[in-house]
């Protein structure tokens, strides 16, 4: 219950009478059988209103869950014979992207994300997600060794961004992220991105240019935290609430953009509430991602992924110059 969120506190009021009844039940000669079929009834049309209607707040409670299936939890739950590589073959590894090798239906694959911890220990060792720049300089060497043994490659998107610290930036954050986009645009190989948690400014782009990019129903994806837009817009992160609403950072607000591809759906009430269930949705939209770009060729890919990009958005070309001043 610790875990559980504000909004959903009727729902679990309501579970927590039900099953007090049931144990009533057992417990003593007086049949609650009726009443408890009778809120049951009440519980579905609850969680049906609560979890159909969220807004966009709500969303990013979902996103930011702890219990929130990981890159991890969904390898093991999609791939066979996963082996993890480490380092970026310059200064060492970094543990908030995890990558490597694997079988998707006997596919070989490349499967590169975000991984933040499932406790503060592990959150630590993770650095809660937040890539230093040797964890996209190995996620491009992976993804280079793909394109070389023509695997396609996934990637996983869940981080509140690259990390920020001065550590970072003398290493060359920014320059790392810069040619994670550079390099994507131009491979082969076929690249999916599934963005299954938060998806946090550059830190996520880092490993969002694709052919295809899909959202889980509850993630986010923007340029800056709705905490961190609210500070700069009103001078208050506590008005997180109010900017996520106008961000527009929601799988339907991006999908209605056209700046992802397909929403998938989740498991009623988020993810974490059935990892396994959850991985038979990915896998439905992987299958079809995969079934569309495989028997492209690789002018025919990058020339759909140009298009893609270019599409995303609205301007407008100005044919004299002297009016650009």
């Amino acid at each position: 219950m610790a875990n559980e969120l504000e909004f959903e506190k009727p729902v679990l009021e309501l579970r927590k009478k039900i099953q007090e009844l049931k144990e009533f039940t057992n417990q003593s000669d007086v049949d609650f059988t009726t009443e408890i079929e009778k809120l049951e009834a009440r519980l579905k049309n609850l969680e049906s209103e609560v979890y159909s209607n969220m807004k966009p707040w709500e969303r990013v409670q979902v996103a930011r869950h702890p219990n929130r299936p990981t890159t991890l939890d969904y390898i093991k739950q999609l791939f066979s014979d996963f082996l993890e590589m480490h380092g970026d073959r310059y200064y060492g590894d970094d543990e908030a992207i995890v990558g490597g090798i694997a079988k998707f239906n006997g596919l070989p694959v490349t499967v590169i994300g975000h991984q933040r911890g499932k406790d503060t220990k592990e959150n630590i060792r993770r650095n809660f997600g937040c890539p230093h720049p040797e964890g996209y300089r190995k996620a491009l060497r992976l993804m280079k060794q793909a394109e070389k043994f023509g695997r396609p490659i996934v990637c996983f998107i869940d981080t509140k961004g690259a990390y920020p610290g001065k550590a970072a930036e003398e290493r060359g954050q920014s320059e790392a992220i810069a040619r994670n986009l550079f390099e994507m645009a131009g491979l082969t190989v076929p690249i999916v991105c599934i963005v299954i948690g938060e998806g946090g400014s550059g830190g996520a782009l880092a490993l969002g240019l694709g052919d295809r990019i899909h959202m889980l129903e509850n993630s986010t994806y923007s340029v800056i935290s709705p905490e961190g837009a609210a500070a700069l817009l009103w001078k208050d992160a506590s008005q997180a609430k109010r900017a996520a609403e106008t961000m527009k950072i929601t799988a339907p607000d991006l999908k209605e953009l056209g700046v992802i591809d397909e929403i998938i759906s989740e498991v009623q009430g988020g993810a974490h509430k059935n990892v396994e269930e959850q991985a038979g949705y990915i896998k439905d939209i992987l299958e079809k991602s995969l079934k569309e770009l495989l028997p492209l060729d690789s002018l025919n890919l990058i020339q759909q992924r140009y298009d893609k990009y270019k599409a995303i958005g609205e301007f407008t070309v100005l044919n004299d110059l002297s009016r650009v001043n």
